[in-house]
């Protein structure tokens, strides 16, 4: 049944359909958001867990998609992915069904006494977050066959492909507390920034993570743009740039291309850039909540929330 490829890829069960031996499911930012911000407006995040619930299913349909799009064959847990056990179709039938069991879950909240209208507009919300982040998708892909894409193009596909489900996680949080219009647009707008703060922080990791040994193959063979890589494209020296878009833009890198690429982007100074950008959104996030008509009962919940999303103090 397509339940048991939910199941498996949400880590309740393994390929066969038996019960994971860890069958805890990890949950996302969109989820924290969400009940971060229900406890901020409240004091109590128990009345967004409908919520949290809602958007993590929504953002376990994005992760299914993106590893098909990608070829990702193993999930995060290490796991293989759906579509690499099952093959792309079923993989992609599994992400559509994902995504239609958020929007069936968050019409529960009137089970717990929201009210109609508030659980359509949330509905909406959600609806509306989904459709922005295929637009960044699309966005995000167009620029694969680009080898230079400005940073503002950059930003702008961030926005909505990382930072709409974040925003209307937060947002969904705040409805579901009994925020009133202004609170939970500016937690909308203080989701977006964090959504896109991860992507960023995502961006470099990809370059100097654990390992520290260059971009991953899938983002190198996807000509995956990140910004420290659209900072040096655009601030190093000519022969740095040629040097550069000749070893991205091979079919198969070179046992020392991809030291080289890590070597010129710190040359340019491109992850001290994207370190600076990254702060400069969490800066951001923090003057969204600073309006008068915000009203946060325990606003620590969302440095809290901002700390766990990025691994960084947001202050």
């Amino acid at each position: 049944m397509v339940y048991d490829l939910l199941r498996y890829h949400l880590g309740w069960v393994d390929e066969r359909g038996n019960p994971a031996a860890d069958a805890l499911t990890s949950l996302h930012h969109c989820g924290v958001l969400a009940m971060a911000s229900a406890d901020a407006v409240s004091g109590a995040h128990g009345e967004a867990v409908t919520a949290a619930a809602a958007v993590e299913l929504a953002y376990n349909f994005v992760l299914v998609h993106n590893d098909v799009q990608a070829g990702r064959i193993d999930q995060d847990n290490d796991r293989p992915s759906i579509w690499w056990v099952w093959g792309p179709s079923q993989a992609i039938n599994a992400g559509d069904g994902l995504h239609a069991l958020a929007r069936s879950v968050l019409m529960r909240m009137c089970d717990a006494g929201v009210a109609a209208e508030t659980v359509l507009a949330g509905l909406h919300a959600l609806d509306q977050a989904c459709l922005t982040l295929c637009e960044g998708q699309y966005m995000d892909l167009t620029y694969q066959d680009q080898l230079m894409v400005s940073e503002a193009d950059y930003m702008d596909m961030i926005g909505r492909k990382s930072g709409a489900l974040a925003g209307c996680s937060a947002r969904l949080g705040a409805l579901a507390a009994g925020a009133q219009s202004s609170t939970a647009d500016a937690l909308e707008q203080w989701g977006r920034k964090l959504g896109m703060a991860r992507q960023v922080q995502e961006d470099i990791s990809d370059l100097w993570g654990r390992s520290g040994d260059g971009f991953t193959p899938a983002n190198i063979l996807n000509k995956k743009k990140s910004l420290p890589l659209i900072h040096a494209l655009q601030n190093s020296d000519t022969a740095s740039k040629r040097e550069l878009g000749s070893i991205y833009m091979k079919r198969v890198l070179e046992p020392g291309d991809t030291p080289r690429i890590v070597a010129i982007l710190e040359e340019a100074g491109s992850l001290e850039y994207a370190s600076r950008k990254m702060d400069q959104l969490l800066q951001d996030a923090r003057a969204a909540l600073a309006g008068d008509d915000v009203v946060l009962q325990h606003p620590e919940s969302l440095d809290w929330a901002a700390q766990w999303v990025v691994g960084r103090d947001a202050n």
